[in-house]
């Protein structure tokens, strides 16, 4: 069995890691060189860099950031924001990142999937899908969870495994920043239909929030806030998770 990731996410705004509530009310937390060297020594095994407002002010992703943050991880390191073509995804790779999401490009044009997975293999490719709760219904969200797209969270998955994404990383709006838990019903929707991995996002406020998750059938789960404000460390959450029979890394 594949062991469970603990993914930290670092949410760039201005140069800065930031965090907000659902997608908005955005309070400055520190410097993302200091919090990625800092993460990658407490055990995390996944670094997600996300330019928040690239796409909002339809620019790239901040290229020497991401080169200067790579210099200090030897972690997988995943970055994503302003993506809209290949040749954005070729940049990220020439400054250090090792995989790379899309969001709102792969809504607009979902051939974007098939071709960057064709050039750079689905393995180094992420989709991640923004969704919130509308109507007993999880409807996909696109430009920082601002634009409901035309897809239905579960419609717009499978659309994404087969163009070619390697993993999907799906986030609750509603539940983003909140510490209210993982949202287990959208997982639940997607965990029996989706074969490729699945990292779950937004909520997380305990170590039995990442558990929860896990058993119902997530790869692996992302936390932000709950890590930033040291209420505990990936490496004591794997203590954790190891404790309640979870499959973890060291």
């Amino acid at each position: 069995m594949l062991c469970k990731r603990i993914v930290v996410a670092l949410d760039i705004k201005d140069g800065y890691v930031v965090k907000g509530i659902n997608f908005d009310n955005l309070s400055e937390s520190g410097d993302p060189l200091d919090f990625a060297a800092r993460y990658q020594q407490n055990g995390a095994d996944e670094i997600v860099f996300l330019d928040i407002s690239a796409c909002l002010e339809k620019r790239k992703t901040l290229l020497q950031l991401v080169e200067k943050i790579s210099e200090k991880l030897s972690v997988p390191f995943t970055v994503g924001g302003g993506v809209s073509c290949v040749n954005d995804v070729a940049d990220l790779f020439k400054s250090g990142a090792d995989k790379v999401f899309i969001n709102t490009a792969a809504l607009e044009n979902p051939d974007l999937i098939k071709r960057i997975a064709i050039r750079y293999g689905s393995a180094n490719l992420v989709v991640a899908v923004d969704s919130r709760l509308k109507n007993s219904e999880y409807r996909v969200y696109s430009t920082s969870g601002k634009k409901e797209a035309p897809y239905e969270l579960v419609q717009w998955c499978l659309k994404a495994q087969q163009l070619g994404a390697g993993e999907l990383l799906i986030t609750s709006i509603d539940r983003d920043g909140t510490r209210n838990g993982f949202d287990l019903d959208m997982l639940d929707r997607l965990a029996d239909k989706i074969s490729i991995p699945i990292i779950v996002s937004g909520g997380a406020g305990s170590m039995d929030d990442f558990k929860k998750a896990f058993e119902r059938g997530a790869d692996a789960a992302l936390g932000a806030g709950v890590f930033h404000s040291n209420t505990f460390t990936p490496n004591t959450l794997k203590s954790f998770l190891r404790e309640e029979k979870i499959n973890v890394r060291l």
